[in-house]
């Protein structure tokens, strides 16, 4: 198959994109697609560190976890603006033109903030997934809300970063970039806010032609594996003699449903062939 590139992105640090970002990565490999990594955060390094816990558990413990072939972009650090950027270029398409062909999925992780490597990785991407946490604080990241009807009055920073992102895409090679937002972190409870921001987005998904899908519940299972560098797609296999919960069992259906959600190239027939996230029954 092409490589297909995914892209996590969002300017904002908090919303679960590197969480979000492994549990895919996971679920990919476990239906066997071969993913390379590319964690554009060289600071913080969230996704390239969760994968190194991965493999040190691994090895630790003696267990055959998949793993991906990861790459850790930094950015170049002296020269003009200019200088910087021409060189970030070169090795940013370097690096994916030796991974087209060799990988099914090239994975980007991309820091919380505004970077030129970020820009160009949402650029390179196939599919876009935004994750942002179930409140106005991150959905103005997308557009502005009018104070007294939550009504969207115009589009914000994020959105036309993505929109400049798409016409550039188009120019170079009348590639689309199919953008979704998930909420993700939402609470069980069934609050005001919450249906606000899901008629915000229901609202703005029209205008910013982005597909508004269901994310991640906020769940401690979620993060509190990150040192093992396990995720619940191979919680059971890992975690001999844990008791699997009602909770785990809807974790686990949330992704599938994710991933059915992100239109992957050959998802359907892979997972379906391999099925490596259990069903509720």
């Amino acid at each position: 198959m092409k490589t297909h590139v995914i892209v996590v992105g969002n300017e904002k640090g908090g919303s679960g994109k590197s969480t979000t970002a492994m549990h895919i990565v996971v679920s990919l490999l476990k239906a066997d697609y071969k993913v390379a990594v590319i964690d554009l955060d060289a600071r913080q390094k969230s996704l390239g560190r969760y994968l190194e816990n991965r493999q040190n558990y691994a090895k630790t413990h003696g267990l055959k976890l998949s793993m991906p072939e990861v790459h850790i972009l930094q950015k170049t650090e002296t020269g003009t603006v200019d200088e910087i950027e021409a060189q970030d270029l070169v090795r940013f398409n370097g690096l994916v033109e030796k991974l087209r062909g060799t990988v099914d999925v090239i994975l980007f992780d991309c820091p919380g903030s505004d970077t030129y490597l970020s820009r160009i990785a949402h650029m390179t991407a196939d599919t876009l997934l935004t994750p942002i946490n179930d409140s106005f604080v991150d959905l103005d990241l997308l557009a502005k809300v009018d104070a007294d009807t939550y009504k969207v009055e115009k589009l914000n920073l994020y959105s036309e970063m993505v929109w400049e992102a798409r016409k550039q895409r188009t120019l170079k090679d009348r590639g689309v970039i199919d953008w979704a937002v998930m909420r993700n972190r939402t609470s069980a409870l069934n609050a005001k806010n919450k249906q606000r921001v899901h008629d915000a987005l229901t609202e703005l998904q029209k205008r910013v032609a982005f597909r508004y899908i269901a994310g991640l519940s906020e769940r401690v299972i979620y993060r509190e594996l990150f040192p093992k560098g396990l995720t619940l797609v191979d919680f059971k296999a890992s975690q001999k003699g844990v008791k699997i919960t009602m909770s785990h069992v809807a974790a686990r259906q949330e992704i599938r449903r994710l991933m059915d959600d992100l239109n992957i190239p050959h998802w359907q027939e892979r997972s379906s062939v391999k099925p490596h996230i259990e069903k509720a029954s």
